[in-house]
């Protein structure tokens, strides 16, 4: 067994704040993990903090006209606030341009370049003329050679998922002016990757073939198997960590090599508080490394950053790497560029006090194995059907009847029977059954199980009915309520990792908390006899759906703003001569008589008074006006169309619209009071 666990976190960008596709991917099973192992009585240190040398970071702050270091403060201080509000305890969440983080990556690239780790080479690097800079790989965009994907990056494509060379995209174009960006000779610092090639089919393949997720190894065997190539350390940039070696002046160290070192900086700040050494959570045996991260860092956390620690000599190497998929929102893949997100600190202001409720669906639909969904309806139909229908429910009517029978005091048991003696049993083997399944990264399952617990309870009252004992064997009645206490006893403690805001309360409500992890498997009595609990208090509420409708009611504003961000004027279509022209016979009329042509969504029959004729026209504008806004409208109608049937009704003529950019219909009409059968030429 480990004498010290040391639990990593990717570092989110500050360029944006923490989503949902972030807590289901990294934080929320990180937390579990962390929390479980603190509840077993672990040396844990739970290690994050933010990344603030992205390229990310410095478009973020071209586009805001601000500086990079702006862009960094501002993002840092809402995304550690939302970690603190919703319950992620890191023991230490630093970030990457603080100066122990600079000192820490700054000495390790010293140490490999010392030991002749890396190798220096002139490259050429894409180079924007106009912008007068070479092009780090998030500013160049193109066509991904492996996939076909036309708005590649220059480091990964997002559609396929492969790690990409700025140079390898087909067509490429600089994110800063659009140019064609040309070739450039610049010197940088590599990290053979291939000289350590040996090594990592050794560890991995052959290692950890049988205890890492089988996406994760799948990723790395691919990776290894293609043949490893040198990477560069070092960027030409001004934003980041200089690079500290002769011939480094105007680059900087490459964000994917600075920022995994920060776990370690990140580490060492901690210790320095709390008065700890802390090598030993990086550089001893006997501690287990694990980092927690989304499947588009696998590369750099199994082959990379491992290669990093192994040149340097003195380091451990991960134990595990449980990555997971990605989590997509409503059928579509997170986009925080399209704002197609649920972000966290609107979660937590929509959602005052309801932090579990969102860690528990995250963790019932996380994407350990493949691509999930969340959608607002099943986050609706966990929360009242689980949530508060099966949990809630239990712990209520325990509580509830405590105090109706006992005012509060837990009952002392007469006889056991049979039932009360196996649920008694269960509940003791479910500490191990949801410790093997976390320890196992299985969140999903674990969670299930905690669920599968309360169900246990809930069947147990159900079953035994004191309710109606009371009434008839008062002894009886007290030894069921004594058995439902001690499930509810054991619910408090065991939901901690999963629910601990609904953990903390619940013991608030039981007035008991001195059980751990293992008392639940060994000690038969969890609350004694004679002992006083609180009054009710409901864990969780109802989510209505008109909450849910005004959180759909966003993704649609915001899947519509996309729409006319990204709508384009169409081209000019081919050239007509003037006696085209004027074969068209357009004509100012008036709408006097509208209805909607029953069982379709667009058509509505309209009779439109065209100066020359009282006409039928059938209009296909029912999803933007009804029948009753566009009697009286002035409208531009082309009189000489020739007639056509639709839906049974023969339409002669055409009423002129435009569309606005957001999809909405817009009558084309005079903006001066002008007669009916007024020609327009």
């Amino acid at each position: 067994m480990p004498k010290r666990y040391t639990i990593t976190t990717a570092l989110p960008y500050t360029n944006g704040p923490i989503h949902i596709g972030h807590l289901a991917g990294v934080y929320v099973p990180a937390d579990i993990y962390a929390r479980y192992l603190r509840l077993t009585g672990n040396d844990v240190a739970l290690i994050g903090g933010s990344d603030e040398h992205g390229v990310p970071i410095t478009i973020k702050a071209k586009k805001e006209g601000v500086s990079p270091q702006d862009i960094v403060d501002k993002y840092h201080a809402i995304i550690k606030k939302s970690f603190e509000d919703f319950g992620i305890t890191f023991d230490n969440y630093s970030r990457t341009s603080a100066s122990i983080h600079h000192q820490t990556a700054s000495e390790f690239f010293k140490t490999l370049n010392d030991k002749g780790e890396f190798i220096e080479e002139t490259t050429e690097q894409l180079y924007d003329e106009e912008a007068n800079q070479f092009l780090a790989d998030r500013f160049v965009t193109g066509t991904c050679p492996k996939c076909g994907n036309e708005e590649a990056y220059g480091d990964q494509c997002e559609k396929c998922g492969s790690s990409l060379n700025a140079t390898d995209l087909i067509n490429p174009k600089s994110a800063l002016t659009g140019n064609v960006p040309t070739l450039k000779e610049t010197k940088h610092w590599f990290l053979p990757l291939d000289k350590h090639e040996a090594f990592l089919k050794e560890w991995i393949l052959k290692g950890h073939k049988k205890d890492w997720k089988p996406n994760v190894y799948g990723q790395v065997k691919s990776w290894i198997d293609d043949g490893l190539r040198p990477r560069a350390v070092t960027r030409d940039l001004d934003w980041g960590i200089p690079v500290p070696a002769e011939g480094g002046e105007g680059k900087v160290l490459y964000v994917w090599f600075d920022a995994p070192i920060g776990y370690i900086s990140s580490t060492i700040e901690w210790a320095k508080r709390v008065g700890k050494d802390w090598e030993p959570y990086w550089k001893h045996k006997d501690t287990k490394l694990v980092h927690f991260i989304g499947k588009d860092n696998i590369v750099f956390h199994c082959i990379i950053f491992p290669a990093m620690l192994k040149a340097e000599g003195s380091y451990i190497l991960p134990d595990n790497v449980p990555a997971n998929e990605f989590l997509n929102l409503e059928g579509s893949k997170l986009s925080t560029s399209k704002n197609w997100a649920v972000w966290l600190p609107d979660y937590l202001k929509e959602f005052p006090g309801q932090q579990d409720v969102l860690r528990y669906v995250l963790t019932a639909n996380a994407p350990e194995t493949k691509d999930n969904d969340f959608t607002w309806k099943d986050f609706q139909a966990r929360n009242n059907n689980e949530l508060v229908a099966i949990f809630g429910n239990f712990i209520n009517r325990v509580v509830v009847l405590t105090n109706k029978y006992y005012e509060g005091v837990v009952p002392k048991p007469s006889e056991f029977l049979q039932v009360d003696e196996e649920t008694l049993a269960t509940v003791k083997a479910y500490p191990e059954v949801i410790a093997s399944s976390i320890e196992r990264y299985r969140f999903r399952e674990a969670g299930q199980e905690l669920m599968n617990l309360a169900r246990l309870g809930n069947k147990y009252l159900a079953d035994a009915e004191p309710w109606k004992v009371i009434k008839v064997d008062e002894d009886r009645t007290k030894t069921i309520m004594y058995v439902a206490l001690q499930i509810a006893s054991a619910l408090a403690t065991l939901s901690e990792p999963f629910l601990p805001f609904t953990s903390e309360k619940l013991k608030g409500i039981l007035a008991f908390n001195k059980n751990s992890w293992s008392d639940i498997s060994t000690q038969d009595i969890l609350l004694q006899a004679g002992h006083q609990i609180g009054k009710a208090e409901l864990l969780f509420s109802k989510v209505e759906d008109e909450t849910i409708q005004f959180q759909l009611d966003k993704l649609e504003a915001s899947k519509k703003a996309n729409e006319a961000e990204n709508k384009t004027t169409e081209p000019q279509k081919d050239i007509i001569t003037f006696d085209d022209f004027t074969k068209l016979d357009i004509r100012v009329g008036t709408i006097i008589e509208a209805e909607k042509i029953a069982k379709t969504k667009k058509l509505l029959i309209l009779k439109v008074d065209t100066g020359i004729d009282i006409r039928t026209i059938v209009s296909g504008i029912a999803e933007s006006f009804t029948a009753a806004e566009v009697v009286g409208k002035k409208v531009t109608v082309l009189v000489n169309l020739a007639p056509r049937m639709l839906r049974g009704v023969e339409s002669q003529g055409m009423i002129l619209m435009t569309e606005t950019a957001d999809g909405n219909l817009v009558f084309v009409n005079p903006d001066t009071a002008v007669n009916n059968g007024l020609q327009i030429s």
